[in-house]
């Protein structure tokens, strides 16, 4: 069994008012309540979004908490992160360097492939052609006896959100044919939706954890105050890959 917790959309220093005092006691919360679990993690993964306006500041506020909290999450960007200062605040890497930002995670028992879908400038995602082809390698070098997880920020299908829908991954028909040439992998793993979500992509679980900063309201919720809900506790989702190859998801809502 191979169990780990999928949590997304921190947007750290999203209120300026308040120095992005909520965003960051929010996430805190999530991290904390991942600290007192009595049980054993094999990974923990943050799928995007990290900061709000992608600065230097807000990264450096995700590295303190990340250290604070003995956290290491596997992580990838988001529409809201700026690749340069990422890179150089999170990943030691290159402040200069632009182009995406792609890690493969070979863990004991899983792979992990985090893909950059983000589109410097822009709200919607797309996986490029260099990252299509990083994505096709580093799985193709995965052990094939042991499940691969491909995770991004955007999901690649719609999920019925009027927020969110017009700003999805889109050229979601190549990442279809990489993924089919891989039995490997078991999952997709997204985050965006700002709403814990679940369904297929290319015949396989395609899951969005829900957001920690906010929660999107569906169509049919009613947007009075919004289509965006500050007051909903954050969330995050715990996922069970087991021996018989069948991945089981938990939402949690963090008090």
């Amino acid at each position: 069994m191979f169990a780990f917790a999928h949590v997304s959309d921190i947007h750290l220093g999203q209120d300026r008012n308040d120095g992005g005092a909520r965003a960051y006691e929010r996430a805190e919360r999530v991290l904390r309540y991942l600290d007192q679990l009595p049980g054993t993690l094999d990974a923990v993964l943050l799928t995007g979004d990290i900061a709000d306006h992608g600065t230097r500041d807000e990264y450096a506020a995700a590295a303190k908490l990340f250290a604070d909290h003995g956290h290491l999450p596997l992580i990838c960007p988001g529409n809201h992160d700026a690749r340069g200062p990422y890179r150089a605040a999170l990943l030691g890497g290159d402040a200069a360097d632009t182009s995406p930002v792609n890690q493969a995670h070979h863990l004991i028992g899983a792979t992990f492939a985090m893909c950059d879908s983000s589109i410097p400038g822009r709200g919607d995602g797309y996986l490029d052609d260099a990252t299509l082809r990083w994505l096709d390698q580093t799985l193709a070098g995965s052990p094939k006896d042991q499940p691969a997880f491909v995770c991004f920020h955007h999901p690649p299908v719609p999920l019925h959100g009027q927020y969110v829908d017009p700003i999805r991954q889109f050229g979601e028909e190549r990442l279809a044919e990489v993924v089919a040439r891989h039995p490997q992998v078991a999952a997709l793993l997204c985050g965006h939706s700002h709403t814990p979500a679940v369904t297929t992509f290319a015949g396989l679980p395609l899951v969005a954890a829900p957001g920690v900063v906010s929660t999107l309201k569906m169509p049919w919720e009613g947007e009075s105050g919004g289509p965006i809900d500050y007051e909903l506790p954050p969330m995050l989702a715990f996922h069970v890959y087991d021996d018989e190859r069948r991945l089981t998801t938990h939402f949690r809502v963090v008090p």
